[in-house]
């Protein structure tokens, strides 16, 4: 698959996998390249998925075409000179994901090479159910799982009948410990802060042949992290960062129970750094709640301005 690229200062490109570069009209460099090695955004919803339970309006809002479902926050990383696929998160919409990127970005003879794991929240691991023995039957997928993980895995049904049963192939992995996955793509996982009720939870520094990201779904606050998310984003080119909650106050009950960093926190941080640093920053993982999911909403218009991106289903970004 040729692409013709038109490539943003930060280097963000968003294009279908079945037509040229959809390019804005801000130009700075102009190239003509096959993309090999990519990062795919599988989904953008917070763990629970849009529409989500008992919301009725937002399956109303589905159903009558005003809104449109969003499947739960995942990343496919592509590698097609040496035909590999990696997912990010095995999510409640892995099977429709795992689809998606074999007919829209790399058939193979396998359905996934790898499956790495951030922590044991519902949205993040609980799509390992449909490689058991009710589902596809698979044959020792490789789950790349820090130590907590791979033991929760291990020792809790029905995750230990997949272990038992040789469907997945635990790879463990430690923190700031780098895996080369192919020649083109190295991954390291890093611990950040969470709610560890039955693990860890890690973000991804990925770096490919040229460019690198990171993607951090789920953290509690940024100001808690041994690291300064600042310096952090300006060592990469793209950061995946969550986008829980807008603001304070989002939800009906209180938002301590469940600390993410608001986008305004998040933004506020940023405030007096360039737009070309903003631009490096991809919200994702939206809660139901988060206005900003909404393409149209003006708050996230607001931010849009200023430089700072939103991730959609379908977008690419070149490493």
């Amino acid at each position: 698959m040729n692409f013709k690229s038109l490539l943003l200062v930060p280097f963000v490109i968003f294009l279908s996998c079945n037509q040229k570069i959809d390019t804005p009209p801000q130009v700075a460099l102009e190239i003509d390249q096959e993309v090999l090695t990519y990062i795919t955004v599988l989904g953008i919803a917070q763990d629970a998925g849009y529409p989500q339970i008992n919301r009725p309006s937002g399956f109303n809002a589905v159903n009558n075409g005003t809104r449109r479902r969003e499947q739960v926050a995942a990343l496919g990383l592509i590698d097609k000179e040496a035909t590999k696929k990696y997912l990010f998160d095995a999510t409640p919409d892995m099977p429709q994901q795992l689809f998606n990127m074999e007919h829209n970005h790399l058939k193979s003879n396998t359905i996934i090479d790898g499956i790495f794991l951030t922590h044991a929240h519902i949205g993040h691991y609980v799509g390992l159910m449909y490689l058991g023995r009710e589902a596809m039957g698979s044959h020792n997928i490789p789950v790349y799982a820090m130590p907590r993980m791979q033991e929760f895995l291990k020792n809790n049904g029905p995750w230990s009948q997949l272990v038992n049963l040789e469907n997945i192939a635990i790879q463990p992995i430690q923190a700031d410990s780098t895996l080369t996955l192919t020649p083109a793509i190295q991954v390291t996982p890093f611990v950040v802060p969470h709610r560890d009720e039955y693990s860890e939870t890690v973000g991804y520094y990925i770096q490919g042949p040229s460019k690198s990201a990171l993607f951090i779904p789920d953290i509690n606050k940024w100001n808690i992290w041994e690291r300064n998310i600042v310096e952090e984003v300006k060592a990469v080119d793209y950061a995946f960062l969550d986008a829980t909650f807008f603001a304070d106050g989002e939800i009906p009950r209180p938002m301590s129970e469940i600390p993410h960093p608001f986008i305004e926190e998040t933004a506020a941080l940023f405030e007096n750094e360039d737009a070309s640093i903003k631009s490096k920053i991809v919200f994702i993982h939206f809660n139901n709640s988060n206005p900003a999911m909404d393409p149209t909403d003006p708050s996230r218009k607001k931010l849009e301005v200023q430089g700072f991106k939103f991730a959609q289903e379908g977008d690419l970004f070149s490493l």
